[in-house]
C-alpha cells in the first residue's frame, strides 16, 4: 500500500524508524531515530515531523524528550521549528555537511570502534570497581570526575578523554590504558564529527557520576552496566549522524 499523500511523511517508513527507544538512553536514541527519518528520506527537505504527542507516544518517551530531541537537531542544522497556524517542525530545506576535515565513514567502521570500546571500557569500569583503590587513585577519579562536569564547551571532550583514562588506570593494568587510549583517538574522531548537543553532555555527565561512584562503591555489575549504557548513547548518536 502507498503513503497517504496528505500526510506529510511517509507512514509506511516511519512505522519500521519511530519504534520505541531503549529507557537508558532515551534523548540519545530519540535524536538517532529522528536522524534516520531524515537521513533515509523518510522526510523531504521542507517536511513536517509528526506532532510531538505522537513521536512521543511512537517511541515510548515523554514529551520533553521530544522537545529535547528536536531543539537539538534544530540548533544543529537539521530541523526548522515555526509557529502559527501552520507551524510545526520541518526538516530543513538544506541538511547541513559533514566536516571536509574528516572522510565519511560507514556502519561498520563505526561499530568496530563501539564495540571494542564496550569491551575495553566496561571490562574497565568493572575491574577499577574489584580493586581496592588508594586513597590518591580515588581523587583521581573524582577529579576527573569534577573536570569534566565544570568543563566549557571546548573544552569537554579533551577532559572527557582524560575521565575515561582515568577509569582505565584505577584498572591497575598497565597495558589497558595504552589500548583505551587508542581505541579513544578512534572514537574521538569519529565525534568531532557530530554536534555537541547540550541534553547529551548532560546526560553523559549523569552516567560518569553513576561509573565513578559505581567504582568508588566497589559494584562491579554496576559500573559495568553503567558504562555500557554510557557507550550506547554514544553509539546511537555516532549512527545517528554518520550512518
Amino acid at each position: 500500500m502507498s503513503a497517504d499523500p496528505d500526510v506529510p511523511y511517509s507512514a509506511e517508513a516511519s512505522d519500521a524508524l519511530l519504534r520505541p527507544v531503549r529507557p537508558g538512553n532515551a534523548f540519545e536514541d530519540t535524536v538517532e531515530r529522528l536522524l534516520q527519518t531524515i537521513r533515509l528520506g523518510v522526510l523531504a527537505p521542507g517536511e513536517s515531523l509528526p506532532p510531538e504527542r505522537e513521536l512521543a507516544v511512537r517511541l515510548g518517551v515523554s514529551r520533553d524528550t521530544v522537545r529535547e530531541a528536536i531543539k537539538s537537531l534544530a540548533e544543529a542544522g537539521y530541523l526548522v521549528s515555526r509557529r502559527g497556524r501552520y507551524g510545526g517542525t520541518f526538516l530543513a530545506e538544506q541538511l547541513p555537511a559533514l566536516p571536509d576535515r574528516h572522510p565519511r565513514v560507514g556502519r561498520d567502521e563505526i561499530d568496530d570502534a563501539l564495540r571494542l570500546r564496550e569491551i575495553l571500557e566496561s571490562g574497565a569500569a568493572r575491574m577499577a570497581a574489584a580493586r581496592t583503590l588508594t586513597a590518591t587513585e580515588r581523587e583521581e577519579l573524582w577529579g576527573r570526575l569534577t573536570d569534566v562536569r565544570d568543563a566549557a564547551l571546548e573544552d569537554y571532550r579533551r577532559l572527557d578523554s582524560r575521565l575515561h583514562l582515568a577509569i582505565a588506570a584505577a584498572a591497575g593494568s598497565p597495558s589497558l590504558v595504552p589500548l583505551v587510549a587508542e581505541n579513544r583517538m578512534r572514537i574521538n574522531v569519529l565525534l568531532d564529527q557530530i554536534p555537541l548537543l547540550a541534553r547529551n553532555i548532560t546526560h553523559s555527565n549523569e552516567q560518569h557520576e553513576a561509573i565513578v561512584i559505581a567504582i568508588l562503591a566497589g559494584d562491579e555489575d554496576r559500573a559495568a552496566e553503567a558504562m555500557r549504557a554510557h557507550v550506547a548513547g554514544s553509539a546511537a548518536l555516532l549512527h545517528g549522524f554518520l550512518d
